[in-house]
């Protein structure tokens, strides 16, 4: 079923604007995976370094951050499905540019810059296209399965960018993503619109204000694991004697504050603003953003640390490190499918507070398997558990954000809900990168002190020249670099022996971290709905589901009635 802007209901081709829109949120997500294990040869083949193509991956999650608010606005000024295609024009664009680019200022201009702002453009669209097109009943379903892309993109893009990266190119990976584009342009022509409101215009003030407080807090989160959180790590920058990390991180907030107050003040006169702050008050849209953080935030943490310990630890190929993947892609999807029909009226609390539970339980089985000793088996359970949980949460979450207020705000539900996801996803990977590296040091430089096969000599030297942090690197590459130091053999197997060791506890202490976060996240899950969106429209409340629903707020009113219990 297909719903019109006026609201009513008319047949349509439902799948292919599903297969549309699920096609783009997979694309969107692809490019911030499927480069992480072929960025040597992308270096190499544009005459830069590695550090060059970090950059380009950084600058790309950059960008998309710091304009996501406004892209879903444009999407009210425009139009959500003309700027989906306008984003997709900008995207693809970008690609081409960079499938063909010879030089790393070419490569950030399509890859960081023109994606960057086509990503920004297309993800909050999508957002709003589901609540367009389909009715609410669906929704549910339609939402897990467009946010299901999106992860599964995130889990298949090692292998695709190891396939291709192998065995042809790199620069493949672009060129296909054009083609899928104009798939989706092609496709997206059976998509109803929700037409522009008309009066509404953008606000630059609030568009500067929001990119660069967005952009400075993401910046500070990408850098933190370089340049240190607040002590600068040696080599690193400095701003009055502390990291450039931590001034970032306060002067993006106080911007972001700022940014509140001019929005507020915008829409006290009547003036265009770039978002409505009430819908920051809304308590259901509060409890579907805090989920949507620790989703992404315990599903990027995973992503770094997995495929660190089946490439690094256990020295995987990049294909053979996908494969492993794969389990989570399939119990994700089969879950993101299968909850939303299985249990079409159940309690979005119960199924997201299930959601985190199995995430929980996933990582704390990998933590108690993962061992010196492990093979790459290990990780298939906690794979599948990792994935059903994600798959629950993604079927419930977007419904539930897009719910709480009137569907005319959904691109900018869009939008916000994007950039928190954003948000969560540069923590998660910043903060278990923070974690293994320090513990790997420590545990490290310890091992090595109390090592009588190590001389003090070496042991003391190393105390001075890995305080920053000793890198993640497997036990071939330390062997391969101790021999050309002319290290003695037997010292050197001493060494990395030690380093094994260390390299398993920083795994370890890293998903320690994450299991801790996900007990936080089941906490913070009281005040989601406790009837679907559907439901709720239908009887005008919602009903308490228990008393823990009734003191944490699980009853709210329907989205209609949101704003104005926030004070609109």
């Amino acid at each position: 079923m297909q719903v019109t802007a006026d609201g009513e209901g008319k047949s349509s081709p439902g799948g292919i604007v599903l297969l549309t829109l699920a096609s783009a949120q997979f694309l969107m997500t692809l490019d911030s995976s499927v480069m992480n294990v072929s960025i040597a040869t992308v270096a190499k083949d544009v005459g830069t370094t590695v550090t060059g193509i970090q950059l380009a991956i950084t600058l790309y999650t950059l960008v998309m951050a710091a304009f996501m608010i406004t892209g879903g606005k444009l999407g009210q000024i425009l139009g959500r499905k003309r700027v989906f295609m306008i984003g997709c024009v900008v995207y693809g664009t970008g690609s081409l540019i960079t499938a063909v680019a010879r030089s790393l200022p070419v490569l950030l201009f399509g890859w960081s810059l023109l994606e960057g702002l086509g990503a920004a453009l297309i993800m909050p669209a999508v957002v709003a296209l589901v609540a367009t097109n389909f009715g609410a009943a669906e929704r549910p379903r339609i939402y897990g399965l467009v946010a299901s892309a999106g992860a599964i993109a995130v889990a298949v893009g090692p292998l695709v960018g190891g396939l291709l990266t192998t065995y042809a190119s790199w620069r493949w990976v672009f060129a296909g993503e054009v083609v899928i584009v104009l798939c989706i342009l092609a496709l997206a022509r059976r998509m109803a619109d929700s037409p522009a409101v008309p009066g509404v215009r953008l606000d630059p003030v609030g568009t500067l204000l929001s990119a660069s407080g967005l952009g400075m807090v993401v910046f500070a989160i990408i850098r933190s694991g370089t340049w240190g959180f607040v002590q600068p790590k040696p080599g690193a920058p400095q701003w009055l004697g502390a990291s450039p990390v931590i001034w970032l991180l306060l002067g993006g907030a106080g911007v972001l504050a700022l940014f509140v107050l001019w929005e507020s003040r915008q829409q006290e006169k009547g003036r265009p603003a770039l978002l409505d702050p009430r819908m920051l008050r809304v308590p259901r849209l509060q409890a579907g953003l805090t989920a949507f953080f620790f989703q992404f935030l315990l599903q990027a943490g995973l992503f770094f640390v997995v495929p660190l310990f089946l490439s690094v630890a256990l020295g995987l190929s990049a294909v053979a490190t996908g494969v492993r993947l794969l389990p989570l892609s399939f119990a994700l999807l089969v879950a993101a499918v299968g909850v939303p029909r299985v249990f079409p009226d159940a309690s979005p609390r119960r199924i997201i507070r299930t959601g985190f539970a199995l995430l929980l339980l996933g990582i704390v089985v990998l933590l108690a398997a993962l061992d010196a000793g492990a093979g790459p088996e290990i990780t298939t359970w906690p794979m599948l558990l990792a994935g059903l949980g994600i798959g629950s949460l993604a079927s419930q979450l977007g419904a539930v954000t897009v719910s709480s207020v009137p569907e005319s705000q959904a691109g900018e539900v869009g939008g916000i809900q994007n950039t928190v996801t954003n948000l969560g996803a540069s923590i998660g990977t910043a903060l278990a990168g923070t974690v293994l590296i320090a513990v790997l040091t420590t545990t490290f430089l310890g091992g090595a002190a109390a090592n009588p096969a190590i001389p003090k000599e070496m042991s003391s030297q190393a105390q001075v020249e890995l305080s920053a942090g000793i890198p993640f690197v497997s036990d071939a590459d330390l062997h391969t670099a101790l021999e050309k130091a002319g290290v003695a053999p037997a010292t050197a197997t001493a060494i990395v022996d030690v380093n094994t060791s260390s390299r398993i506890n920083g795994l370890r202490a890293a998903l320690a971290v994450l299991a801790i976060l996900a007990l936080v996240a089941l906490v913070l899950t009281r005040r989601l709905p406790v009837v679907q969106p559907k439901n709720a429209e239908a009887d005008g409340d919602e009903e308490e589901e228990d008393v823990d629903g009734a003191r944490g707020g699980g009853a709210e009113p329907a989205a209609s009635t949101d704003l104005r219990s926030a004070g609109a």
